[in-house]
């Protein structure tokens, strides 16, 4: 007895072609389906994923997708495609993402020894206006002392492996006691007025404390505008940053998962910077580096500013102070290499280097403690 299947999940046709080929399809519910064939033993189906959401502001949710089977892989798509782990469409899930537009998010597991899940689906329709509040951290603080940043948007880069620039920081998470890191001396802080502190310390000759904040994992996003209002150190050897990394970045590495540095600043009185102070917006991915300095008149990046980037498919633009005061625009077209802004969200980093390639090492004249303040980082709808 042979029987025909019909099947549009994407990569799923050889799989059934071989289960089918003289035998009979029977289906299990609930968990996953079990596909048996006379003959040819039996096949299990990943349990089909859930697809959460938590809110965020003004009609934006966060959407997670899990699995019920241990060591499942995720995938999703956005564009109304089903997923297909083989298809440049679909992308792994790495974290939770916003979303604050009118679109489908469909995602398949596959667990270890399975075949690939059915297909979870669910629409949105917020029908948000542009420049809707959509997604921020104001690092609120209702206590009475120094607080730990939210842990439900933020973790931590830790230890002093130069990272990739030659750096001499060793980066300390909230609460870290291994040397050289201090529980009671903080790297990273919520004052009491709802600040973020991030504080480069010395605490013994040649040997650096700081912190670098991400929010790989727990929160990630793809196009719109986003911001952060920030006051940073003028001093030899700090290297402040607000930036963005792609969160594919733990499956096809950097550059290809792409790097959007919204905000980078070197000592603006080191003679090398011809004497005006400055900070610089810059892209990377694979073959693909630009970069464009910001040094008005009068600037000082010891005083508060805005700094922003509005990210729409096929352009990035790089702002101060307001969205209208665009001092740099990035498109495929103007750039040679890969263009990899297109392909996911991106997640979030905050963080203040000492030394390294670009800003050189601290000498007589660098300041310990120095410091970034960070009041706010806001998303936007574009």
């Amino acid at each position: 007895m042979s029987v025909t299947v019909a099947d549009n999940k994407p990569g799923r046709s050889a799989l059934l072609a071989a289960i089918v080929l003289s035998g009979v399809l029977f289906c299990g519910c609930g968990g996953g389906s079990t596909v048996s064939s006379i003959g040819t033993g039996t096949t299990t189906l990943s349990p089909t994923p859930m697809i959460s959401t938590t809110p965020a502001q003004n009609g934006a949710v966060i959407v997670t997708i899990s699995s019920t089977a241990s060591g499942a892989t995720l995938y999703y798509t956005l564009d109304g495609s089903i997923p297909d782990q083989y298809s440049s469409q679909t992308l792994p899930y790495e974290g939770p993402f916003l979303v604050a537009s009118n679109l489908t998010v469909q995602g398949i597991a596959i667990a270890p020894g399975d075949a690939p899940s059915a297909n979870a689906s669910q629409t949105f329709t917020p029908n948000i206006p542009s420049g809707t509040l959509v997604w921020s951290d104001e690092f609120s603080n209702s206590t009475n002392a120094n607080a730990q940043p939210n842990p439900l948007v933020w973790t931590y880069d830790t230890g002093n492996s130069g990272f990739g620039n030659q750096e001499l920081e060793y980066y300390c998470a909230w609460g870290s006691a291994a040397a050289p890191c201090n529980p009671a001396s903080p790297n990273a802080y919520a004052d009491t007025s709802g600040i973020l502190h991030i504080v480069a310390r010395q605490p013994s000759a040649g040997v650096y404390t700081s912190a670098r904040l991400k929010t790989q994992g727990l929160f990630s996003f793809q196009y719109g505008r986003i911001e952060a209002r920030m006051m940073l150190p003028e001093s030899q050897g700090m290297w402040p940053a607000f930036w963005l990394l792609g969160s594919s970045i733990a499956t096809i590495n950097w550059p290809a998962c792409g790097e959007l540095d919204v905000m980078e600043h070197i000592d603006g009185s080191n003679p090398q910077n011809e004497g005006y102070d400055w900070v610089q917006g810059s892209i990377h991915g694979t073959n693909l580096n630009g970069g464009i300095q910001y040094h008005p008149a009068g600037f000082s990046a010891a005083a508060w500013h805005t700094y922003g980037m509005i990210w729409t498919k096929g352009q990035i633009q790089y702002y101060v102070d307001a969205p209208s005061n665009i001092y740099a625009t990035f498109t495929p077209s103007t750039q040679t290499g890969t263009w990899p802004f297109d392909s996911g969200p991106e997640f979030i980093l905050l963080n203040l280097a000492v030394g390294g390639s670009w800003p050189g090492t601290p000498n007589a004249t660098t300041v310990f403690p120095s410091e970034v303040q960070v009041d706010y980082v806001r998303v936007y709808t574009n």
